[in-house]
């Protein structure tokens, strides 16, 4: 009975879609801390993570926003295949990862491209330049079999890393960055991938769904076409996007501890974001939510108040999504922190909000590109 039950859940993940297994390492913060160069980074290259949202430039990709990061992923291009370790971030749009072209010192320790070991790669004389909070990744553009999964997205554009920002990108535990958000965000006009994959028909369902494992289990994945039915068991609420830029929704007029608003109060934006380590909030709503919880003003926290802190609730969409205090409260080296940033993004319908890893842990998110929504399943 149990193997053919194993055999039964093999089947049934095989027939959901092809899905990319995401590893959990040591994130950039901790590796620059081994080195002893995480004070120097910190005070060399201010937090500014407000710069990826900055509507008026929408290439912008602060790399300092994944000091946290920990989930990576692996994909190839070219014939035959090169492999990379890749971000899946779905606060950007573009794929790049570093070529052969780059004398950055960062580039120097990591995988990088090389179109001439490539039969399908196709040159083009097209620029790209993104913007970071501390500098900026800049090369051309190609085109080549980019493999994501058992999915062979033919004639991807992408990325070809010539320079790359400061020297902290050298301890990096990733190559490049893969954007799962909209075209209209895209640097140079590029096509992301995944809407080559619903244009030439290689997903049986127009979205994406990505699990973020806890407290260092394995298991983290995304899943391109499908949704897994074992991590739904609570049921999906979708929620509709307010723009069709990032994965960006509308909060309803507060979020709350214990009972209490704290913010939003006349309603604000938010931004599912795999690429954001933390919850960023308006600095407006920091000061508020680290009195509610007792924290310092750098958001430092007595270990033992995990026990006892109340849940940060979200209203969206008529409904209250929780944040417990195991998922906010992050331990480092003996001593724990509350895992939320300010930043300041105004826009046109509110103050914006990062929904990043800290709340995306706490669910099971589907990314639907076929109505433009995004579902969150309440994860055990």
């Amino acid at each position: 009975m149990k193997l053919l039950l194993l055999l039964g859940l093999v089947a049934l993940a095989q027939c959901l879609g092809p899905r990319v297994s995401l590893r959990r390492g040591k994130s950039l913060r901790q590796v620059l801390k081994e080195h002893g160069l995480l004070e120097r980074y910190l005070k060399q290259h201010p937090y500014n993570l407000a710069s990826k949202y900055n509507q008026a430039g929408v290439s912008a990709e602060p790399l300092h926003n994944y000091l946290d990061n920990e989930y990576f992923g692996t994909i190839s291009i070219g014939t035959p295949p090169q492999e990379f370790t890749v971000i899946f971030d779905t606060g950007s749009s573009n794929l790049w990862v570093p070529s052969v072209y780059c004398s950055s010192l960062a580039c120097s320790n990591h995988k990088r491209f090389n179109p001439a070991d490539s039969s399908t790669f196709v040159s083009t004389n097209e620029t790209v330049s993104i913007a970071y909070g501390t500098g900026s990744m800049t090369g051309v553009l190609g085109y080549d079999t980019v493999t994501v999964a058992a999915i062979d997205v033919l004639n991807q554009i992408f990325g070809l890393a010539e320079t790359e920002p400061g020297d902290f990108f050298y301890y990096s535990p990733f190559d490049g960055i893969l954007g799962l958000a909209f075209p209209s965000i895209s640097s140079s006009g590029a096509t992301p991938v995944f809407d080559n994959m619903m244009s030439e028909g290689l997903v049986a369902k127009d979205l994406f769904s990505v699990y973020l494992s806890r407290d260092g289990k394995k298991g983290s994945f995304v899943l391109f076409g499908g949704i897994d039915p074992s991590y739904t068991t609570n049921g999906i609420t979708w929620i509709p996007l307010s723009a069709e830029t990032y994965w960006q929704i509308s909060m309803d007029r507060y979020v709350s501890i214990g009972g209490e608003t704290v913010a939003c109060s006349y309603g604000c934006q938010a931004i599912v974001d795999t690429g954001t380590s933390l919850l960023a909030v308006p600095n407006s709503a920091l000061s508020n939510i680290l009195s509610a919880l007792g924290a310092s003003s750098n958001g430092a926290i007595s270990c033992s108040a995990v026990n006892t802190l109340p849940d940060v609730v979200f209203q969206i969409n008529g409904n209250a999504f929780s944040v417990p205090p195991s998922a906010y409260v992050i331990e480092m080296d003996g001593y724990c922190v509350l895992g939320f940033q300010g930043m300041n993004v105004p826009t046109e319908s509110g103050e914006l909000w990062i929904l990043g890893d800290v709340f995306i842990r706490e669910y099971y998110v589907i990314f639907n590109r076929a109505n433009n929504t995004v579902g969150l399943s309440p994860l055990p």
